[in-house]
This record gives C-alpha cells, sequence and structure tokens, in this order.
C-alpha cells in the first residue's frame, strides 16, 4: 500500500469519490489540470463519503462554529487529496504542497478564517510531514460560497515524473 493511504487508513479515513454537483450544474474546468510536473487544483468545498457536499452548509460564525469550520476544511483536504489521486494515480507522486487558497464564507465580524483553513493545512502536514507538506497559504474570508459551502480551498502541488 502506498505511504500516504497507509497513513490516511491509520488516521481511519478514507477519500470519498468523484464529487457529485447539484443538479444542472456543469463545470467547464477540471478539478486537476496538470501543467508539466505541477498540479493545479481547482476549488474544492467539503465532499461527504458519498461525493455530495458535506453539511453543515453556511456562514462560519453564524450557522457553523470554528471547530465546524475545521472539520469542513479538512473534509476539503479529503476531497482534494482524491482528486490528485485520480489525476496522479498515487498520493505519493506529489513531492511538495506549494501553494493552498482557502477561503472561508464568513459571518460579518468573524475573523478566524486562519484557525479554519488550519483544518486543510494541519491534514496535509500530518500526512506529509514538513519538508513536503508545508506550502505557502492565504486564508480570506468571503461574503458567499457557492451553494453555500462553509470554506473553498484551491491548491497547488509539485510532483515526480514517476507513474
Amino acid at each position: 500500500m502506498a505511504r500516504i493511504e497507509q497513513k490516511l487508513q491509520e488516521l481511519g479515513l478514507s477519500l470519498p469519490p468523484p464529487a457529485r454537483l447539484p443538479p444542472g450544474v456543469v463545470l467547464p474546468f477540471p478539478w486537476v489540470r496538470l501543467v508539466g510536473r505541477r498540479a493545479l487544483v481547482s476549488g474544492h468545498g467539503p465532499t461527504a463519503s458519498d461525493g455530495g457536499l458535506a453539511l453543515p452548509l453556511g456562514k462560519v460564525g453564524r450557522e457553523l462554529s470554528v471547530e465546524q469550520g475545521y472539520e469542513a476544511a479538512r473534509l476539503t483536504a479529503l476531497g482534494i487529496l482524491a482528486s490528485l489521486q485520480r489525476a496522479l494515480g498515487d498520493l505519493d507522486r506529489v513531492s511538495a504542497w506549494v501553494r493552498v487558497f482557502g477561503m472561508v464564507n464568513a459571518a460579518a465580524g468573524f475573523n478566524r478564517m486562519p484557525a479554519v483553513i488550519n483544518g486543510f493545512s494541519d491534514l496535509i502536514l500530518d500526512l506529509y510531514g514538513p519538508e513536503v507538506g508545508a506550502h505557502a497559504r492565504s486564508a480570506v474570508g468571503l461574503a458567499e460560497l457557492p451553494f453555500d459551502i462553509p470554506v473553498e480551498i484551491e491548491a497547488e502541488v509539485e510532483f515526480d515524473g514517476g507513474s
């Protein structure tokens, strides 16, 4: 078993199937675009174990607590990892997490976006360690996100040339 998959299993985590979008929604872009040895990951939201949108939905700081936002960011990490696995064939091919852009569906006055997006970063660092998993990051609050998801995260990783 691949090293990252084994770590996921040890943590009691599993990767979700491809995202199931709401009826009538068509995305005119790929979830992951490979450019040279870089994988550009489109914005993902929290994914449930069946590929649907994970609940709860809403704004962090109003409908969701910081802890629920953190969990939503962690679920988003699993969705991104699943998309990378489908694109690369093996998560062990990731040689560097380069950049992460985290967006939080924030209630007016909420300013703890970094604490929410830590749900993503903490899992990546747990899985890949500080050398591969460390990444540049932004965590911003937005007035709205698609489908009322609490977080959306995009990323850029570098990968090795294996198959």
